[in-house]
């Protein structure tokens, strides 16, 4: 299931190696554990660990998404736990045994609703102050050497959403972005290393620019939540604004890069019956993936693959956005997924050849959605 090219040996100073991985088409999930969830880093079972990807690689997955909880892993600003690091490994060397590469998430920050900020720097400048520098270069250190030497390691991903936790101007965010990145190419100079921000910097002005996060990353990570990012007040669950969403924005990060060629990872999309019939998420699945693969999306990376127990307290939202349940039962939208990566994954990517737009004239939610409902060709009002 891996793809002709492992992260643990692409030659990314080779543009055409380069290409190849980035230009394949790949399915994965973000993991969410089917036992207590992320807290299983504090109370650890690795039998639970492997069922789950198990479960998770017959999907038909090639990858996963692993969320590191900051404070959990660096308690204290000199201090990394290194029983963390342990468990850390070993999902990795887990994960390999079902050709599963990893995407390791770092600076979270933000999961599943909930805000998990260290204790500590609580008045500092996040992405500036030279306090929390010395902290995040630490953490990034330790997490790369144990990570680093395995070759389903893909890479970094610098925080879940870090613009709902700590929110900046571009201009500090963009420095702060670029400054992280260069520091992951160094030490894992073989991986894909990415800033999965939510929709917001896409929509609005909001910690990084949409030019930067274009510029800085091999591929575009996107984060496209149709309930959260308001397309229910433009159409219905199975109408365009609904599952054209992706596709669209995956147009608007080209066009502010001006470059119609842009690798694009759809790094989180879901739904769920909080927002549609149980019954209708398999076909959202099935005409999200179609409308994107369309408009030349390279990755796929679905929230989440386990459902959530509901003993846990979590936003409603967040129960039932797995394709699995919390019993490692696949679900019709697990099939579903099972079939699409089945019939493309690996296969070349097919780049649109209409010329791009021009990206919105300002920079606001409501003049980003007129931009994107004026792609889908669809009006508000029908």
């Amino acid at each position: 299931m891996s793809t002709e090219i492992s992260p643990g040996n692409i030659d990314f100073a080779s543009e055409p190696n380069k290409r190849l991985f980035l230009l394949r088409h790949r399915f994965g999930v973000n993991y969410v554990p089917s036992r207590n969830w992320y807290y299983c880093f504090n109370n650890w079972n690795a039998d639970d660990i492997f069922r789950d990807f198990e479960a998770i690689a017959g999907l038909g997955a090639d990858h996963i998404r692993m969320m590191l909880i900051w404070p959990w892993f660096q308690p204290n600003p000199t201090y990394v736990s290194q029983a963390h690091l342990d468990h850390l490994e070993q999902m990795i060397s887990m994960a390999a045994d079902f050709h599963l590469d990893v995407l390791v998430t770092l600076f979270n920050g933000w999961l599943s609703g909930y805000h998990f900020n260290p204790p500590y720097l609580e008045n500092a400048l996040f992405y500036s102050s030279p306090e929390w520098l010395r902290v995040q270069e630490l953490y990034l250190a330790e997490v790369a050497k144990r990570v680093s030497g395995y070759t389903n390691f893909l890479g970094f991903d610098l925080g879940n959403e870090l613009n709902c936790n700590w929110q900046t101007s571009p201009a500090d965010g963009d420095r702060w972005m670029a400054h992280f990145l260069e520091r992951m190419r160094n030490l894992c100079p073989t991986r894909v290393h990415v800033n999965g921000v939510d929709h917001q910097p896409w929509f609005a002005v909001n910690s990084f620019s949409p030019q930067a996060l274009v510029a800085q990353q091999p591929i575009v990570a996107l984060h496209s939540w149709a309930f959260w990012a308001g397309a229910g007040e433009f159409g219905k669950p199975m109408d365009d604004p609904y599952t054209k969403l992706a596709a669209a924005m995956a147009v608007l990060a080209r066009s502010y890069g001006s470059d119609a060629a842009k690798p694009i990872w759809l790094e989180e999309f879901g739904a769920c019956s909080e927002e549609m019939p149980e019954t209708d998420v398999p076909r959202w699945l099935e005409k999200t993936a179609a409308n994107a693969i369309d408009q030349g999306v390279s990755w796929f990376t679905w929230w989440g693959s386990h459902d959530i127990d509901q003993s846990l307290q979590f936003h409603p939202f967040e129960y039932h956005l797995g394709l699995l349940t919390s019993n490692n039962q696949i679900k019709p939208q697990g099939r579903m997924f099972r079939e699409i990566a089945a019939s493309y994954r690996g296969k070349p990517v097919a780049i649109p050849t209409t010329p791009l737009p021009p990206p919105p004239a300002e920079r606001n939610s409501a003049a980003t959605w007129r931009w994107l409902l004026d792609w889908m060709g669809w009006q508000k009002d029908r």
